[in-house]
């Protein structure tokens, strides 16, 4: 299974890529991670928790970034052993265009399951594989530019203050 998206982003190539080989930023933003150490040159050591439909494991594995063209691609590579459960492999590869109001970020991944989860369908693994990519990249572009603005006409403070938007992006920490 392979699918591919895209999603804007408003800041630089060179931000977007630096927080995409990060490794706060990758813990921050895959869905699940307990603990990821290492560096983007020689990757990364993680502890992801997840439930796929009945099946929940923890997966210990590696990522590894790959075919680096700062700022404007890279591949990154993950595998996992859960134990009983079975194993999970999955890739992205990332493309940075830069656009009007910052880059738009293109990406095709795929995943592969084996043991357990295999047994689940390829419907289930299907639809759970396009929502992990999609969470972790929400959570980037998040991670980046902040916390979005909740289209909302309840809720609304008359005064303006910034009360409960107080949580900074990752290019905002970087910059203040």
């Amino acid at each position: 299974m392979e699918l591919s998206d895209s999603r804007p982003i408003a800041a630089s190539a060179d931000i977007v890529f630096k927080a995409i080989t990060s490794a706060e930023v990758l813990q921050a933003c895959v869905p699940g991670c307990k603990d990821l150490t290492g560096t983007a040159e020689e990757g990364f050591e993680a502890t992801v928790v997840q439930k796929v439909g009945p099946v929940k494991a923890t997966f210990k594995g590696q990522v590894v970034l790959s075919d680096m063209l700062a700022p404007e691609s890279l591949t990154l590579t993950g595998e996992g052993k859960g134990g009983a459960a079975g194993f999970a492999k999955g890739g992205a590869h990332v493309r940075i265009e830069p656009s009007d109001e910052g880059v738009m970020l293109h990406y095709t991944f795929d995943a592969k399951v084996g043991g357990k989860l295999a047994q689940l369908g390829s419907r289930i693994i299907d639809g759970f594989a396009k929502k992990m990519a999609d969470q972790f990249f929400t959570n980037l572009q998040e991670h980046i530019e902040g916390p979005q603005e909740i289209d909302s006409d309840v809720d609304e403070d008359p005064q303006g203050s910034d009360e409960g938007h107080s949580k900074k992006g990752w290019l905002k920490k970087l910059v203040s």
